[in-house]
């Protein structure tokens, strides 16, 4: 009886799009705001600003509407350090090997405040950040390789 109430339970988070990741990210205490952006096949965030307050705990979830397959428009979202720009990081990635598998190399990470993981259509993933306690503007990219032209956008600490 307990396993049929576990598999239905499961079976219904599936359903409703909740991985195992965000209903863990729940139980580990209130986020301040959650923040959900959407990536579409024409490669482009529906949100291209929002506003955070400092040192705040913030929740970016991330959705890929599209329909083409992962292989080819796949999206990921990773907020970038002060000062360092959506384009730059784009044509950095590039150049530190980003592909479709790994839209993300780790010897990239240190110039990054948090990411999500490279997402095909359909999928979900979410990931909680302090955000920083420095006010000011700091952008977000998707790292697939060549979207980083169009795929931006800026988060203000306030």
């Amino acid at each position: 009886m307990k396993l049929t109430a576990i598999a239905t339970t499961c079976a219904f988070l599936i359903a409703m799009g909740i991985s195992h990741a965000n209903a863990k990210d729940s139980k580990d205490g209130k986020v301040d705001q959650t923040v959900t952006i959407s990536g579409n096949d024409t490669m482009q965030f529906d949100v291209k600003t929002f506003e955070v307050k400092a040192g705040s705990k913030v929740k970016i979830v991330l959705k890929n509407i599209g329909l083409v397959p992962k292989i080819a428009m796949g999206h990921n979202i990773v907020i970038l350090k002060k000062g360092i720009t959506a384009i730059a990081f784009g044509q950095k990635a590039l150049g530190a090997g980003a592909n479709a598998t790994n839209a993300l190399p780790d010897s990239l990470k240190g110039d990054v405040i948090a990411s999500t993981k490279l997402l095909g259509p359909g999928e979900t993933d979410s990931v909680v950040m302090k955000a920083p306690s420095e006010t000011g503007t700091y952008e977000y990219v998707c790292t697939f390789p060549g979207h980083f032209a169009l795929m931006r956008g800026v988060m203000t600490v306030k």
